[in-house]
């Protein structure tokens, strides 16, 4: 029997504080990835606005709002490009206005939402280079974990900073997942030594694939970030990975190849604790 393979792809963007804009560009490289047969397709973090805390606020859609521009925007992508489209954070109204959930969407091929994860981890850091960032002060944090299913694959989500917290992706690996989502905005400054690194430790200790969204370049009020969007495979091996401009990185994921990792070196198997 032919393994069960799934063609996927991370879209790299540099996002800007124009949500038409930002949706139009979505569009163009998901189209495109979808043309090249892709049938799960990957959005960074802050795909829709990145910008200033009252733009997004101004953003913020209550979800599910099939009428909402940037829902609306992102339901149509899926369909026209026949692929499951992970919209990898935007702003999504909670009770506090001032401090919407920084939200992961998923659309199914048919243009449907499957299901939303609201990012748990907030970025609160003063950065050596003295960047201070303090996501909380305009973000509110989710609480639950969200995975679904694209054939035998189980997609779990996580962004960005969510990435230094490998519990989040040990409890997703324990509800079966085997695909592993981050969509992020990585600063410069963190990207160049700890995106590779923490990516592929991921990818090992997990033994699943890893595909990273990730925002490139120079954004609104001073902020740059790393790219580099990339899938790792369950050896920890990088098997694509996008240059310093804005693209499509595209690759393959091979359901008997994972499988045969987790047989060969069983450690999910032997965890005692």
């Amino acid at each position: 029997m032919e393994s069960e393979t799934l063609p996927v792809a991370a879209v790299q963007l540099q996002s800007q504080d124009d949500v038409a804009k930002n949706l139009a560009e979505c569009a163009r490289l998901v189209a495109r990835a979808g043309s090249e047969g892709a049938k799960l397709v990957v959005l960074p973090e802050n795909f829709a606005y990145f910008g200033a805390d009252e733009g997004k606020r101004n953003a913020a859609e209550g979800v599910p709002d099939p009428n909402g521009p940037i829902q609306g925007a992102l339901s149509e992508m899926a369909r026209e490009a026949g692929a499951f489209l992970v919209a990898g954070g935007f702003p999504e109204a909670s009770d506090d206005f001032t401090r919407p959930f920084n939200t992961a969407l998923v659309f199914g091929p048919d243009g449907v939402l499957v299901g939303s994860y609201r990012k748990i981890h907030l970025f609160d850091v003063a950065l050596q280079d003295g960047t201070i960032l303090a996501e909380s002060s305009g973000t509110t944090p989710g609480q639950s974990l969200l995975t679904f299913d694209i054939g035998r694959f189980r997609v779990g989500l996580s962004i960005c900073y969510d990435l230094r917290f490998p519990e989040l992706y040990r409890a997703l690996v324990s509800r079966g997942a085997n695909v592993l989502l981050v969509p992020a905005a990585f600063t410069v400054h963190t990207g160049k030594d700890h995106w590779h690194t923490l990516l592929r430790a991921r990818a090992i200790e997990s033994q699943a694939y890893v595909i990273a969204a990730a925002q490139w370049g120079k954004h609104p009020r001073g902020r740059t970030t790393y790219g580099h969007s990339l899938v790792v495979d369950p050896w920890g091996s990088v098997i694509a990975e996008a240059s310093d401009r804005v693209s499509v990185v595209s690759a393959s994921l091979d359901l008997e190849y994972l499988e045969q990792v987790r047989a060969a070196v069983p450690c999910l198997e032997h965890r005692r604790l």
